[in-house]
C-alpha cells in the first residue's frame, strides 16, 4: 500500500510530529485543506466526522521514543518482582491505562495471603470439606476487604492526579453513529439525529434474541464436553493405562481453549450488534457492550463447573476441571494477547526497515520508519479486555475456593508473568492510545463486589453438600438446609457490614476534599459579594449624578 507522509517533503529538521492522521487514498485536495482549517481552528468535531466518513482511516500519536525508553528500564525489562512506576504510566499513557496496571498490582500481592493458606489446605487435608469451612469463610471475607481496600487505594491515586474529583463533561456523538442530519434540541448544532425506538426495536428484536441464541449454543458445547469426559472415563476404567490416565485430562484441555476461542468470536459479534444499534454516546455503547460481554463470558466460563457442582456432584471431576480451565486459559491468553502479537511485531518491523533502507528519497529516514511501523501496529481498544480477565480470575479463585484452593497460587504465578507482558504489548505491540482521565475503575468495581456476592453463595452450597457437614445431620436435611442458609445469610451480612465500615476514601483525602470544596464556596461568596458591591457603587454613582442641579 502506498504511504504519502506529506510533513517529511518539508525538510525541516526541527518538524517533530505528536499525531498521526491516515488520510483514505482518494481523498481531495480541497477536503484536506478543510480539514487543517478545522484542526488550526480547534474544532473538535471535524475529525470524528471524517473517520464516520472513512474519510480519515486513522488518527494515533506517536510515541515518544526517549521516554518510552526511559519507562521501559524502570518498568519491565528486568523481570523482577518489585513496584511498578505507576506514577511513569500515568505520566506517558494517562489515568485509565495506570489503573489498570495499579489494580493489577494491587490485585497480585492481595492474591498472596490467599495462595500462601491455600497450600497447606492443599497438601494436608485434601478430602476434608468440613476442615475447609475456615478457608472458605476467610476467602469471602478476604473478597470484601481487597475490594474496599482498593477504593481507598485509588482514591489516593486518582487524588494525587488531579482525578478523583471530574466535572461531568457533554458527551459529543461517537464516530460511526449515524442518521438523517438535524438539528439537536438540547445543544442547537447540526448533528445526525437517530430515533429511540429503532434502538429499541434493534436491541429487542435482534440482538436479545441472538445473545440468548449464544447462550444455548454455550450450554450445547457444554454438553458435548460432557459427553467426551464420559468417554474418557469409560476408556480409562477399561484399560488403566498410564494414557488413559493422561487422556482424562485432554477433554477439559479441549474444553479450555473452545471456551477461549468462542469468547472471542462472540466478542466480534457482539462489538458488530453493539455498533449496529447505533449508539449516539460512547458510554451507552461500552455499558451494551459490557452488559453483552459479561453474561456470556460468565455462562461460559462458569456453567459446566456450576452444573458438576450441584447437579452432577462430583468434587473430583470439580477440582480437575477448574484447573484445567484456569491453567489453559492463563497459557492460552499470554501466548494470545502477548506473545504471538509481538513475534508478528517484530516480523512487521524487519520488512519495515527493508523498506526504509531501499527507499531513495530525500526524507528523514527514521521518523518515515517510525511512522510506518506504529501506523501498521495493532490499535489499542482499551482495558476492557485486560479487566474481563482478572474477572474471570477472580471467579476461577473465589467462586470455589473451597475446592480447588491452589487456585490463588496460580494465579499470582500467572500475574506476576501477567505485568510484564502485558507492559510489552503496551509499549511494543500496540500503537500509543490517547490518554483518558479517569477517578476509578469504572463498573468493574461493581462486576467484582458482584462476584463476590455469589462466591458467598456457591461456596456455602459447596460446604453444606460435603459429606463430613452432611454426616453431622444423618436424620434431618431440612436442618442442614436451614444452618447453610442462615450462615450464608450471616456472611453476607458481614460482607455488606464490613463495605459500610470502610471509608471509600482515606481520612486525609475527605478532609483535603471537604477544605477544597469550603474554599470554593468562599471565593464564590466572595466574588458574588464583589459584584454586588459594584452595582451597588454604580446605583449610587448615578443616583448622586440625578440629585445634582
Amino acid at each position: 500500500m502506498k504511504v504519502t507522509l506529506s510533513a517529511l517533503d518539508t525538510h525541516e529538521s526541527s518538524f517533530t510530529p505528536l499525531v498521526v492522521i491516515e488520510l483514505a487514498q482518494d481523498v481531495k485536495e480541497e477536503t484536506k485543506e478543510w480539514l487543517k482549517n478545522r484542526i488550526i481552528s480547534r474544532k473538535k468535531d471535524g475529525v470524528r466526522r471524517l473517520l464516520t466518513s472513512g474519510i480519515v482511516i486513522q488518527v494515533f500519536p506517536l510515541h515518544d521514543n526517549e521516554a518510552l525508553k526511559k519507562l521501559e528500564d524502570t518498568w519491565y525489562t528486568r523481570f523482577t518482582v518489585k513496584y511498578q512506576p505507576i506514577d511513569s504510566i500515568r505520566g506517558y499513557f494517562g489515568e485509565t491505562i495506570a489503573l489498570y496496571f495499579g489494580f493489577l498490582e494491587y490485585f497480585t500481592f492481595a492474591l498472596i495471603p490467599v495462595a500462601v493458606l491455600g497450600l497447606p489446605y492443599y497438601l494436608f487435608v485434601w478430602e476434608n470439606y468440613d476442615k475447609y469451612v475456615v478457608f472458605a469463610s476467610f476467602n469471602l471475607i478476604w473478597s470484601t476487604v481487597i475490594l474496599e481496600v482498593w477504593k481507598r487505594g485509588c482514591a489516593s491515586m486518582t487524588y494525587r492526579w488531579g482525578t478523583l474529583v471530574m466535572k461531568r463533561q457533554f458527551e459529543e456523538p461517537r464516530p460511526g453513529y449515524h442518521g438523517v442530519l438535524g438539528i439537536n434540541s438540547v445543544t442547537g448544532r447540526e448533528e445526525p439525529l437517530y430515533p429511540s425506538y429503532k434502538r429499541q426495536l434493534r436491541i429487542y428484536l435482534v440482538s436479545l434474541p441472538f445473545v440468548c441464541l449464544c447462550l444455548y449454543f454455550s450450554l450445547f458445547v457444554m454438553m458435548i464436553y460432557f459427553d467426551m469426559e464420559a468417554w474418557a472415563l469409560d476408556l480409562h476404567e477399561n484399560s488403566r493405562s498410564e494414557w488413559t490416565s493422561i487422556l482424562l485430562y485432554v477433554p477439559s484441555i479441549i474444553y479450555a481453549i473452545v471456551i477461549e476461542i468462542m469468547n472471542r468470536l462472540y466478542r466480534y459479534a457482539a462489538e458488530f450488534l453493539t455498533s449496529w444499534e447505533n449508539h449516539r454516546l460512547e458510554s451507552a455503547y461500552q455499558n451494551h457492550l459490557i452488559l453483552k460481554v459479561l453474561v456470556f463470558n460468565f455462562l461460559n466460563c462458569f456453567a459446566s463447573l456450576f452444573y458438576i457442582a450441584f447437579v452432577l456432584r462430583d468434587m473430583k471431576l470439580l477440582r480437575q476441571s477448574l484447573a484445567t480451565l484456569l491453567i489453559t486459559s492463563q497459557i492460552f491468553n499470554q501466548i494470545v494477547e502477548s506473545l504471538l502479537p509481538y513475534w508478528l511485531q517484530k516480523k512487521q518491523h524487519v520488512k519495515v526497515k527493508k523498506k526504509v533502507q531501499a527507499l531513495k528519497a530525500d526524507i528523514d529516514a527514521t521518523l518515515y520508519e517510525q511512522v510506518v511501523l506504529e501506523k501498521e501496529m495493532g490499535t489499542y481498544l482499551g482495558t476492557f479486555d485486560d479487566y474481563l480477565e482478572l474477572f474471570l480470575q477472580f471467579g476461577y479463585v473465589s467462586l470455589f475456593s473451597c475446592v480447588y484452593p491452589l487456585a490463588a497460587a496460580f494465579a499470582v504465578l500467572n500475574n506476576l508473568t501477567e505485568v510484564n507482558s502485558d507492559a510489552l504489548k503496551m509499549c511494543r505491540v500496540f500503537k500509543r492510545p490517547f490518554s483518558e482521565p479517569s477517578a476509578s475503575i469504572g463498573v468493574w468495581q461493581l462486576a467484582f463486589e458482584t462476584m463476590s456476592v455469589i462466591s458467598v453463595v456457591t461456596n456455602c452450597a459447596l460446604i453444606g453438600m460435603s459429606p463430613q457437614v452432611n454426616a453431622l445431620f444423618p436424620e434431618s436435611k431440612a436442618d442442614l438446609i436451614l444452618i447453610v442458609v442462615a450462615v450464608e445469610h450471616a456472611l453476607l451480612a458481614l460482607k455488606f457490614i464490613l463495605a459500610f465500615a470502610i471509608p471509600d476514601k482515606p481520612r486525609h483525602i475527605q478532609m483535603k476534599l471537604a477544605r477544597l470544596e469550603f474554599e470554593s464556596l468562599e471565593a464564590l461568596k466572595q466574588q458574588q459579594m464583589k459584584h454586588v458591591a459594584e452595582n451597588l457603587k454604580e446605583d449610587w454613582r448615578e443616583g448622586g449624578k440625578e440629585e445634582a442641579p
